[in-house]
């Protein structure tokens, strides 16, 4: 692992990041009569080089003079997206030499039904509007609009896609009202769901090419745990070995479930347990061998328990050491390459720490790598204190406030003179731990008060 290349700067990402800021700047204002035309020229001059560029160009020139229609929007969009598609791009390919690991074959999109052009017209018109308004001008009226859009779209299967990305943004841009008294606009978060949603109106954008179906053996790295108020989600890394013995890749799986907001902390695993029967295997330190299970072209699993099997016992830093040099990378579908999406996983040793648990950095022969220790769960016996008297560690690096940063998802250490191994995802499944088995309690607990109070509403 070359963590020098992840400090050396990379070439043109600075400039581009300024074209997207640029814009968003423009966006904040409003579309409809735009005072800062800069921007608008700095984003058409940095897809100029591209297909994109006489549409952009075009776009450009029609809002700089309050004449643009939906189509310069959506133009606007593309362009957006595909810088932020090249700075992904490039970030990638840093990480690829940095690891020395191969990439997939590009994904070839494949057809899908585009849904109601009716639908995606209607929520084309909506994102329209608050561009034209743009986040300083936005009001609970124009907000509320959304929602006749969101509910027919929710209907529909092939829409669904779309239908949450608006259902969340417009929730966003609701409790912001009225953006004229906002202190702090996110420019850059409501660009990104803005853009996206406009290139989801176009027909046939999000087609995805057919899942194909593995057998084979899966390796599990560690678990990413995402948690919001309302839902929670836990992602599964891990090396899948195909049964015919051809190269191992890097796969995902996903499962998320919705929760009430006082279900926190280890409480949550009660939640995804009985959604992925990998979680168990997680926590025992197992593999688990599939058969004919469904995988999209960019490594996620779509997880079916009846195809899946708890196989031998397999620790993460031996198939970390073994396996991650050679592996065979995912790929990222078009509209889905923005660095927020990195998460490469990686294994490292032979470092120091420098910084408390709150500022951690890995200095490796002089070169440093920051540690994201905001992205510990509480929901595992990994803390930062952990991480800190670390000496080898399994992580994801992902790119974030202008740098590459690590997120931790178990770690070597020493207790009590002997190394241990301490997993973010060793509760997942289950735990004896007394720290968990308390946590648990305290969850199961939370749970039973409000399964009560559900039932005496109901009676009344």
């Amino acid at each position: 692992m070359r963590i020098d290349l992840l400090t050396d700067p990379v070439a043109g990402l600075d400039e581009a990041l300024a074209a997207v800021d640029a814009f968003d700047h423009v966006l904040a204002g409003g579309l409809l009569r735009p005072q800062k035309v800069a921007g608008l020229t700095e984003l058409a001059d940095a897809v100029a080089g591209s297909p994109l560029a006489a549409r952009v160009a075009e776009a450009a020139e029609k809002t700089a003079a309050g004449a643009a229609g939906e189509e310069h929007f959506v133009s606007l969009a593309a362009a957006r997206i595909a810088v932020f598609g090249s700075v992904h791009d490039a970030l990638l390919a840093r990480l690829a030499e940095a690891t020395g690991r191969p990439s997939g074959e590009e994904v070839v999109p494949g057809a899908r039904e585009a849904g109601s052009p009716n639908l995606l017209a209607a929520a084309r018109s909506w994102l329209s509007d608050l561009a034209r308004a743009g986040w300083q001008g936005i009001e609970h009226d124009l907000v509320s609009a959304s929602a006749p859009v969101i509910s027919a779209l929710l209907a529909e299967p092939g829409l669904r896609r779309l239908a949450v990305l608006l259902d969340g943004f417009a929730a966003e841009l609701a409790a912001s009202c009225p953006g004229a008294a906002l202190d702090r606009v996110p420019a850059r978060r409501w660009g990104d769901l803005w853009s996206r949603g406009m290139l989801l109106t176009v027909p046939g954008v999000a087609a995805t090419p057919a899942a194909g179906t593995v057998t084979g053996r899966l390796l599990p790295l560690g678990v990413d745990l995402l948690e919001h108020a309302t839902a929670a989600q836990a992602q599964v890394h891990a090396v899948f070995e195909p049964e015919d013995g051809g190269a191992a890749r890097l796969v995902r799986a996903s499962v998320t479930a919705p929760k009430p907001d006082t279900v926190i902390g280890a409480g949550i695993w009660q939640l995804l347990r009985p959604r992925l029967s990998l979680l168990a295997a997680v926590s025992e330190g197992r593999s688990m061998d599939i058969v004919d299970m469904s995988v999209t072209a960019e490594g996620d699993l779509l997880w079916r328990d009846e195809q899946a099997r708890l196989g031998e016992a397999a620790d993460a830093f031996a198939t970390a050491r073994v396996a991650l040099s050679t592996v065979t990378a995912s790929v990222v579908a078009p509209l889905d390459r923005h660095p927020a999406r990195i998460a490469v996983p990686v294994f490292l040793e032979g470092y120091t720490t420098e910084g408390g648990e709150d500022a951690l950095t890995f200095v490796f022969a002089g070169n440093r790598l920051a540690v994201d220790t905001d992205r510990v769960p509480a929901a595992g016996p990994l803390t930062p204190k952990a991480v800190a008297g670390s000496g080898a560690c399994v992580g994801l690096i992902r790119w974030d406030d202008g740098g590459f940063r690590l997120q931790p998802l178990a770690v070597e250490t020493t207790v009590r003179k002997k190394t241990t191994a301490v997993h973010a995802g060793a509760w997942a499944g289950g735990t004896t731990d007394k720290a968990g088995v308390k946590a648990e309690k305290a969850a199961t607990d939370a749970a039973a008060v409000l399964r009560e109070r559900a039932g005496r509403l109901l009676r009344k």
